[in-house]
């Protein structure tokens, strides 16, 4: 390892790259460029896995011209996949930090950071988050390149998240994560503190969505996860990626097969309601201590008995997640590309009885009152 300062930073970057000649000199000089720091606050780690298309020699010219600090690692390993590249970068992040609990902030090889990405992640923390999960949009240039049916689908999918996600923040709120929001987990833009990091075991080591399921360890844990709509990267647009299953192959599979399923929280939304309801009722019921002493709320779901007490004894966003994937009737069941123009204007209706519920329900519930409020559209869950 390679350390081009021995100061103590309070925020690393940890960044896996694996042959990126053609974008790594523009992921740097981004970094490079962050504005709104102390001088000493930023450093760099860069872990070069199974490189061989030259990137290790532009690191090695580019890195000592930096405005901040940068260690380099480099290793070969035929077992690599992303997660066990991000776990090790983030890793040494965490090292790097010492016993602070500074930020460690995660990014891609390929993605390009605005110049005040590691501030507002660093504010968003100051303001209590333990976690933060910014936007990407598609490289313009490169997005120019794919088919026009493909943006317009974007758009689509885009719109209607936007929406169901309002509809979750109001119906099932999260004082830590309050509207506006949104929905993205994607490792291009990540922010966690070190002792959050430590505290849930780091990133999964796991080949695919590593990032998705270290914001589940998180919420599981009872961490308070932002996703802060001002924090947005730059990412790749290509169609060939490093990471089966990455951004590159979703954007490819959806160019051969149109038609294929959006992701799984996009399902139809009086189901999505139903799940939010849902949510803010079983919150209201563990916040009470009653689940564990009455189960009709398991025996609706269909869960087993002994399942239900099980899940019942875990912390709240674990006990949530674990209802979820235990009862059959709350599988998702995401729509496709051709359902979605219906279900945005159905979403677009709902939510107008869902916003004039919550301006309701806030005028009637003291201000003291912290934590969800029931029923917000009007009725309990099936």
């Amino acid at each position: 390892m390679t350390s081009l300062t021995a100061d103590c930073p309070v925020a690393v970057i940890a960044v896996p790259v694996r042959n990126e000649a053609e974008r790594i000199a523009a992921c740097l000089r981004a970094i490079g460029a962050q504005a709104g720091l102390p001088p000493g606050a930023l450093g760099v780690v860069l872990f070069l896995n199974n490189c061989t298309d030259g990137t290790d020699r532009i690191v090695a010219d580019l890195a000592p011209t930096l405005p901040v600090p940068v260690r380099v690692s480099v290793e070969d390993f035929s077992g690599a996949h992303a997660g066990w590249a991000r776990r090790r970068a983030m890793d040494a992040a965490a090292a790097w930090l010492g016993e602070g609990n500074g930020a460690i902030l995660s990014t891609d090889a390929d993605s390009r950071v605005p110049p005040d990405w590691v501030a507002r992640n660093r504010a968003a923390l100051a303001a209590g988050a333990d976690a933060v999960a910014g936007r990407v949009e598609l490289d313009e240039a490169e997005g120019r390149l794919l088919p026009d049916a493909l943006h317009a689908r974007g758009r689509l999918e885009d719109t209607y998240d936007a929406l169901i996600t309002e509809a979750e923040a109001r119906i099932d709120p999260d004082p830590h994560d309050p509207w506006p929001c949104h929905r993205t987990t994607i490792g291009a833009t990540l922010a966690v503190t070190r002792a959050a990091y430590l505290q849930v075991g780091g990133m999964p080591e796991i080949p695919l969505g590593e990032d998705g399921a270290f914001i589940a360890r998180l919420i599981a844990h009872g961490l308070r996860v932002r996703h802060a709509p001002d924090v947005c990267v730059t990412i790749s647009a290509r169609l060939t990626g490093r990471a089966p299953g990455g951004v590159a192959d979703t954007i490819r599979s959806r160019c051969e097969e149109p038609d294929a399923l959006c992701d799984a929280r996009m399902e139809l939304f009086h189901r999505c309601v139903r799940r939010y309801l849902w949510r803010a009722r079983f919150r209201r019921l563990h916040g009470a201590g009653v689940l564990q002493r009455d189960l009709a709320w398991a025996r609706r779901l269909a869960i087993p008995e002994a399942e239900a007490r099980r899940i019942a004894a875990l912390p709240l966003g674990h006990a949530i997640s674990e209802a979820e994937r235990a009862s059959p009737r709350l599988a998702y069941r995401p729509i496709g590309p051709r359902q979605l123009p219906g279900q945005i204007r159905v979403a677009r209706a709902g939510l107008v009885a869902i916003r004039a519920a919550a301006r309701l329900l806030v005028q009637r519930v003291p201000a003291r009152v912290a934590g969800p409020v029931p029923g917000v559209a009007g009725s309990e869950p099936a």
